[in-house]
């Protein structure tokens, strides 16, 4: 799928009914060197360069401007565990140590240009020497999450034929058992103080290679990465992007959703298997030659989070809704966020209740975003702009939102319908592009001149974008459509309630009727939880329209969740319903 947008292209995403138009004009958009280069092609003056390399043509150059002495004293790169342990990288240092590690994917490894590898590996160092050295040799990096079992790595390694493999002690028994079964692996890597039979030491090997690689020359619609990503039936796909849907799309849209400089220090508390983590920990931050804070984070914890929060400069904070609802439980009285300016959320709506709670104990807003592995970031509340609690902002640059029904006419603000990205006839620049060896699933997500993205919301007057839910999430209640969201909002507002999903479960009177997991704040407590049901579906009715108040409610002690923090409604759907 080609990516070279000619100059006409380019002026016709940028005459799109967008707040972003603003960014032409704005002086701090000069403030990077790096970005500046390619000021021209932003304008539409010029076509979008034939060959690009992330790792040569953005963080080389920041290697250099260091060098120059023309960027801040910040690493590149800055990590903790937690136990006194402690890396900091230059853009300088980073380059240095992702050669070698190139090398001994392309000399010890055999690996070439186009070969798949997959990475399944906590939130440490060599995740991005490893993303890095990947990117010089024109290998194509693959994030597993540390939760994997055996059959998803098996399934894994068959399905995108991966040549190699890096995990540590924690999941090698689990690739051995299933490495008899994977007919392309050639190679596994460990990340290991020790050693292990018919296993190559990563760190040894990469610590005795030569720095001395040259960076391959690859075209901006080059494979650079790809991700599993799970939909609502199968098995989860492939999506892939390319050198200019991860690398080159920040250096053209810029501060839409991180306004960073080289001086500013990001925190993104994700998984290492997901694709914010790509954007908020890699390749955003490094366009702006910013530095990239990383803590081990074996488990996430309220006090860790706090302390760290409290005793390093990071300026910048992006986590789960799940994360700030949680912190929100405590008592921040006795925390002291020095350099806190920027709060980001996305995964799922950030309920309102929980936006002013935290705004009330920080003085800090959260900047709420939307988007999906297959696009990156969909829309988002940038600084500057009015925030509106529960909404996630407008669109992003090079994307054109719209709310549609289902024969792709685009309907008027305030009216529910599916959220989509027109495609055609210009594929945006920050699309996937495709899912690997499946182009039925590939053709699927389109629909007339957009991208569908399966969620559910509506438009306001002024361009703002309001989340309704998955379309697998919605409600029908004797012919009422119910958003869980509302529901949840509600609930939220009640000091007994901190954490809850709301999901369908079975009526044979109404089809299906709202059911709420609740689990309890802690300080709460309660001796009649039946009074306490009615009191919560009293509390809904009167805070929102009576017809979606949870006809049934559970209290629990927790909530199914992915590792990145989303509440897992499915799951609850499934159990409701039977099919578990």
């Amino acid at each position: 799928m080609k990516m070279l947008l000619k100059l006409r292209t380019l002026k016709s995403l940028w005459t799109l009914k967008s707040p972003y138009r603003i960014f032409h004009e704005h002086p701090r958009l000069l403030a990077s060197d790096i970005c500046s280069q390619y000021e021209s092609v932003r304008r539409g003056e010029q076509e979008m360069p034939k060959y690009f390399n992330f790792a040569s043509d953005v963080l080389d150059k920041w290697s250099e401007i260091e060098k120059a002495g023309k960027r801040s004293s910040n690493p590149a790169f800055w990590w903790i565990n937690g136990k006194g342990e402690e890396v900091k990288w230059s853009f300088e240092e980073l380059g240095f140590l992702s050669r070698k590690v190139a090398n001994v994917l392309t000399k010890v490894c055999g690996l070439q240009k186009g070969d798949r590898i997959i990475v399944i590996l906590p939130r440490v160092p060599e995740w991005w020497l490893v993303n890095v050295a990947c990117m010089r040799a024109g290998i194509v990096f693959i994030p597993g999450i540390s939760q994997l079992t055996a059959k998803d790595i098996l399934y894994r390694l068959q399905a995108s034929k991966a040549a190699c493999i890096i995990t540590n002690d924690t999941l090698a028994p689990a690739v051995d058992s299933v490495a008899s079964e994977c007919q392309f692996l050639k190679n596994r890597l460990i990340v290991s103080k020790v050693s292990r039979e018919g296993w190559l030491n990563f760190t040894e090997l990469y610590k005795s290679q030569s720095a001395d690689h040259s960076c391959v020359k690859t075209r901006i619609e080059d494979p650079v990465c790809i991700f599993f990503t799970s939909g609502t039936t199968g098995s989860p796909k492939m999506a892939e992007h390319s050198q200019g849907s991860l690398g080159f799309r920040p250096l053209l849209s810029e501060r839409y959703w991180l306004d960073l400089t080289s001086s500013d220090i990001i925190w993104n508390t994700s998984d290492t298997g997901w694709i914010v983590t790509s954007l908020a920990s890699l390749f955003d931050p490094w366009v702006f030659g910013s530095c990239v804070f990383i803590h081990l984070l074996p488990q996430i914890e309220s006090a860790t989070i706090l302390n760290t929060l409290s005793r390093h400069p990071v300026g910048a904070l992006v986590g789960a809704p799940t994360l700030f609802r949680m912190l929100v439980q405590n008592d921040l009285s006795s925390y002291k966020f020095m350099n806190l300016k920027y709060c980001v959320s996305g995964g799922e709506p950030v309920n309102p209740e929980v936006m002013e709670q935290w705004k009330s104990k920080t003085g800090l807003d959260i900047h709420e975003i939307y988007g999906q592995t297959e696009t990156g970031i969909i829309c988002s509340v940038f600084k500057g702009m009015k925030i509106k609690p529960g909404s996630m902002g407008k669109a992003a640059p090079f994307y054109d939102v719209q709310i549609i029904d289902k024969d792709a006419n685009i309907l008027p603000p305030g009216q529910e319908g599916e959220i989509a990205i027109r495609s055609k006839p210009i594929r945006p620049l920050g699309f996937f592009s495709k899912y690997v060896d499946n182009p039925k699933k590939t053709a699927a997500t389109e629909r007339g001149d957009f991208f569908v993205t399966g969620d559910r919301g509506t438009m306001d007057e002024d361009g703002y974008f309001w989340f309704i839910g998955r379309q697998d999430d919605i409600i029908i209640s004797s012919g009422y459509r119910i958003g869980p969201f509302e529901v949840e909002s509600a609930l939220l507002e009640h000091p007994a309630v901190a954490e809850t999903a709301v999901v369908s479960s079975p009526d044979p009177l109404r089809g299906e009727v709202v059911k709420a997991f609740v689990v309890l704040s802690s300080t709460f407590s309660c001796g009649d939880l039946d009074s306490l049901a009615h009191e919560l579906q009293e509390h809904v009715k009167k805070t929102t329209a009576p017809y979606k108040y949870p006809r049934k409610m559970e209290f629990v002690q927790q909530l199914p969740k992915t590792v990145t923090g989303k509440i897992k409604r499915s799951e609850l759907r499934n159990k409701e319903w039977g099919r578990m």
